[in-house]
């Protein structure tokens, strides 16, 4: 069956769709969808095609957008989200993901916001409740907000088990439940806080999380890109291992994990935290291991060898389900870089968009 590949991009300015066929040499794009609010994450089922998109800022107020017709129309609905009365207000949704299907209808649907909070949807998006599990954690009173706020950003689902579910917030770390978001507990063993003192280099928590992915396959396997490291976990985040050795820098924001080969992983390392955070040596390269981390090759062929100023952010790469894998990266600069070849080599497929937020895929029949 012939397929099509549709890349989600969502940006300050709205969500926009790049579409190819198989083959993903020529695109065309749509946009700006969600009349143009500012949207963090957007994010489809593969099973049914259905998009969300979540965002929002102080003047919107937080929302969840939904499209069953692939970007044609949306709707929204902020129905439920909202914290407790007294606690910080919602300021905007930064990420939403899909809980595996365990005999309700499309499985769960999950929202992270700003300041770190937890939602979920049994509707398909159309009204929330709050997770309250995770804000009664003996730590939340000790959270701190990083540079971009305390937010959650990272979620990340069982591939079977509705139970499960990891977390990842902005200068706290990664946290865990194993029932369904009752209780929770700190997955952050072996990951370090290089600007704390040398006694307190690794706490239980206060660690600054950039992105978290897992691998394909029984859903051991964790990746985690941090503020000071590159990580792999084999027992779902219990404890970490560094695998930061041949990269250029230990910093960096996106990673994304091969479709089918729990071994290979994308990452898009910057030059430091007080360096200016942009490539590395201003040469552009995505990174990539075949080996789960032992070893790293950077690959560069189409990417700008000069000049290359810019940062890409912790959700702003993705890869797709087809064959050979398709990698792509949108930058600060509103540009989008596709490979259809695993990384091999890299095309300019889109330009002059507005900062990147997230970079999803979808594949569909064509």
């Amino acid at each position: 069956m012939a397929r099509k590949v549709m890349v989600l991009l969502g940006t300050k300015k709205g969500v926009f769709i790049l579409q190819s066929d198989a083959a993903r040499r020529d695109w065309s794009l749509r946009g700006p969808l969600c009349e143009t609010w500012p949207i963090n994450h957007a994010a489809a089922d593969p099973d049914t095609g259905t998009i969300h998109a979540g965002g929002g800022n102080a003047w919107f107020g937080p929302a969840v957008w939904r499209s069953d017709d692939l970007g044609a129309t949306w709707t929204h609905s902020s129905q439920g989200l909202a914290m407790p009365e007294g606690e910080t207000p919602v300021a905007t949704v930064w990420s939403v993901a899909r809980g595996p299907r365990d005999g309700q209808s499309g499985g769960v649907l999950y929202a992270g916001v700003e300041p770190a909070g937890l939602f979920r949807s049994a509707d398909d998006g159309r009204t929330w409740e709050h997770v309250e599990g995770l804000q009664a954690h003996p730590t939340r009173p000790e959270w701190m907000p990083g540079g971009a706020g305390l937010i959650l950003h990272s979620l990340v689902p069982h591939p079977t088990d509705a139970r499960r579910l990891w977390v990842g917030i902005s200068s706290v770390g990664v946290f865990a439940t194993e029932d369904g978001g009752a209780t929770w507990e700190t997955r952050n063993r072996g990951t370090r806080c290089d600007y704390l003192p040398e006694e307190q280099r690794y706490p239980e928590f206060g660690q600054c999380v950039h992105c978290l992915v897992m691998a394909p396959g029984n859903g051991g396997r964790l990746y985690q890109q941090n503020h000071c490291g590159m990580y792999r976990s084999e027992d779902g985040g219990a404890r970490w291992e560094s695998i930061e050795n041949g990269l250029p820098s230990s910093f960096g924001f996106p990673a994304a994990a091969h479709p089918t080969d729990p071994d290979t992983l994308f990452l898009v390392p910057l030059n430091g935290d007080t360096a200016g955070r942009f490539m590395p040596d201003a040469r552009a390269a995505v990174w990539r291991t075949r080996d789960a981390g032992a070893t790293w090759q950077a690959l560069r062929e189409g990417l700008p060898q000069k000049d290359a100023y810019f940062g890409v952010l912790r959700q702003a790469m993705a890869t797709d389900r087809m064959e050979p894998a398709g990698v792509y990266f949108g930058t600060g600069s509103g540009e989008v870089y596709a490979s259809a070849d695993e990384g091999e080599t890299w095309m300019r497929v889109a330009e002059h968009l507005p900062t990147i937020s997230s970079v999803e895929t979808l594949v569909v029949p064509a």
